[in-house]
């Protein structure tokens, strides 16, 4: 089995600087694979440094060419599956990015750590180990991209980060985890049902895209302003099922007639946007005036795939079904 592994940067990489103390990228994939015995014996480890970066640096062009480096490794018919290692800041983001974009069957595992490597806790080693692991199994294929952190597998759409330092972080809220991995094997406990895929990777995304998470006393000044930067679309993160300020509504609306892009999502943490209710600026509302229902997918995620989506060149129609159930 030969997996490549992409080595982007993150905590994973980082180690205290010698003036201040505060941890800062220093360790390319060779020095990561030197502090992470065991890897031989599951699978070839074929290292691809595409840079030293943190996570929350990232941009949409260089989501597309990471994306490009990966696909390049799996189209080689002796790479069996794929690891790209980052920071943990927004793997949510392009994990879910990479998932719409990879084609083919071979398992992508996505992986980082929360303790940087001069720590005692470093969780590097056994958290890449885990993400070889899968990218190296037949069980994983046709899974699309995955999120392998503290010993869970979890599908990139639903993989969410619930805390800021704790190993354990990284949940699947709505669907669950799809098994663990641990140094005896993968144990699965679910297949993913649907998967969310565009057309190859586009040459850039479209930007910007805006997200917007509804608040107590919140206006459409928000939405109005951001049509004035040049806004190309507008996610809005709603509260509860989907309800919002009357005014909220009507500023989109207006964006909506200007012929931008409209998505309704929730900014609770699982569940969806519904058209239940109907009162102004309630979520049936929102349907009527033409927002996109996004199912699942929390602002974050639509954002990526809103996107991507138009990047792809995709109409109304087309990202109704990127975006929706």
């Amino acid at each position: 089995m030969t997996v490549a592994v992409i080595f982007t940067g993150g905590t994973i990489s980082v180690l205290p600087d010698p003036a201040s103390g505060a941890a800062v990228p220093a360790l390319d994939g060779r020095a990561i694979l030197e502090r992470t015995p065991g890897l031989d014996e599951i699978a070839h480890v074929e290292v691809i440094d595409w840079g030293l970066m943190p996570a929350s640096h990232f941009s949409f062009g260089q989501l597309l060419d990471i994306a490009r480096t990966v696909q390049d490794a799996l189209d080689r018919p002796e790479v069996d599956g794929a690891v790209v290692v980052q920071g943990t800041d927004n793997i949510e983001e392009t994990a879910f990015g990479w998932d719409l974009l990879l084609r083919g069957p071979k398992p992508v595992a996505v992986v980082g750590a929360m303790r940087n490597a001069a720590v005692d806790g470093y969780d590097g080693p056994a958290n890449l180990r885990a993400a070889v692991r899968v990218a190296a199994s037949p069980l994983l294929r046709e899974q699309g991209v995955l999120v392998v952190m503290d010993g869970r597998i979890l599908p990139a759409d639903d993989a969410t980060k619930l805390h800021t330092h704790a190993y354990g972080t990284f949940a699947a809220l709505n669907a669950g985890p799809l098994g663990v991995v641990d140094e005896t094997g993968i144990t699965l406990s679910g297949r993913r049902a649907r998967r969310r895929q565009l057309k190859g990777v586009p040459e850039a995304a479209v930007e910007p895209i805006f997200l917007v998470t509804v608040t107590l006393g919140m206006d459409g000044r928000l939405v109005e302003l951001a049509r004035a930067a040049g806004a190309r679309g507008f996610v809005i993160a709603a509260t509860g099922a989907g309800n919002t300020p009357p005014s909220l509504l009507e500023a989109a609306g207006d964006a909506l007639e200007a012929g931008l892009p409209v998505v309704l999502t929730t900014r609770c943490p699982s569940g969806r946007a519904t058209p239940t209710y109907g009162f102004p600026g309630g979520g049936r509302t929102w349907a009527d005036a033409g927002a996109i229902m996004c199912g699942y997918l929390g602002g974050p995620k639509a954002r990526v795939a809103l996107a991507l989506g138009l990047g792809a060149g995709l109409d109304r129609a087309g990202l109704m079904r990127l975006l929706g159930d």
